[in-house]
């Protein structure tokens, strides 16, 4: 979104190709998420929740966030919420037509390691183990990303759809590919397809959506057998590294579904381009569904029928 007082960042220089960086390399990024709403008219208060800062994990690193809103909001508070994300509460309490809600960020992002499917445990063996942490303390990390949510509904569809990835005794790391491939393969990416409201049995029923909906989608396959999955809300690398395929979802916000393979083990993974999430992709939040990490949502008093602008430009500033 514009910030009324920043312009639109120049276009990135390029430097030679010089190959993909080596596991445990690093991957600078500079990213710009503006959102700009138009109520049609003046509005005396608003009052929103935004997911636009940087959550850390062991393979990504925070340098930077800043985030600017006009109107100022009269009060505005910096937080953790329940599953350990960042997230900024702020009201504004002026009349104003026009919100805008623009966050620059810089991170790094370390590619991780060549995985090993067949190292990982036979999937029929996690859902015990699940069930006996969803009553300890790790209920916080594992038990929660395993029940229905509000957009994620486990059914009899969902089971007989992931069934034939999840063979008895099938590491879970090659039935989460297997998985993801298929979603990749049997469903068409159309941005007309779907809203924020489309229930997940019509996204199956279709075999058409967006990011959103397949990551849902993967994640009700995994939660009807047991196993916990979570969403994960972020970003893409807009241009993609010498000889790979730019990536479908860039220059927007980009959803993905994180699986459990076991202690504290996780496996991010993304239907929408059929790969897993590597160092192309940068973390916000995490949740069971898109309800908890939506990057920018709010209720407003008043106002007539509104407009939404959203734009994202990611660049690149250290590769390797």
């Amino acid at each position: 979104m514009p910030s009324p007082d920043r312009p639109d960042p120049p276009p990135a220089p390029h430097s030679a190709p010089t190959g993909p960086p080596p596991p445990g390399a690093t991957v600078r990024y500079r990213a710009w998420h503006r959102t700009r709403y138009d109520y049609g008219e003046e509005v005396p208060v608003s009052h929103h929740l935004v997911h636009l800062a940087v959550r850390s994990h062991p393979r990504q690193r925070c340098r930077r966030s800043l985030l600017i809103v006009s109107p100022m909001p009269a009060v505005r508070a910096d937080y953790s919420d329940y599953f350990g994300n960042p997230v900024s509460y702020m009201a504004v309490q002026e009349p104003h037509r026009l919100l805008e809600i623009s966050s620059e960020i810089e991170v790094d992002v370390r590619v991780p390691e060549p995985f090993d499917a067949a190292a990982t445990p036979p999937w029929d063996e996690l859902p015990r183990l699940a069930r006996a942490l969803a009553g300890a303390d790790e209920a916080t990390a594992i038990g929660q990303f395993v029940f229905d949510s509000a957009l994620v509904r486990g059914s009899r569809d969902l089971l007989d759809y992931a069934a034939p990835s999840f063979p008895r005794g099938r590491p879970i790391g090659e039935a989460l590919l297997h998985l993801n491939a298929r979603i990749h393969e049997e469903f068409a990416f159309d941005p007309t397809a779907t809203t924020v409201a489309t229930p997940l049995a019509e996204v199956l029923a279709k075999r058409r959506g967006v990011c959103q909906d397949f990551a849902h989608l993967g994640i009700g396959c995994l939660r009807a057998l047991g196993l916990p999955a979570r969403y994960v809300s972020g970003y893409l690398r807009t241009l993609p590294p010498p000889g790979k395929p730019r990536l479908v979802g860039a220059d927007a916000s980009h959803a993905w579904l994180s699986a459990w393979c076991g202690g504290d083990d996780w496996l991010d993974l993304c239907p929408t381009n059929g790969r897993l999430a590597d160092a192309d992709f940068i973390t916000l939040a995490w949740g069971r569904d898109f309800e908890d990490v939506s990057p920018v949502r709010g209720v407003i008093l008043g106002g007539a029928k509104h407009g939404l602008h959203v734009s994202v430009d990611v660049e690149v500033i250290d590769d390797g």
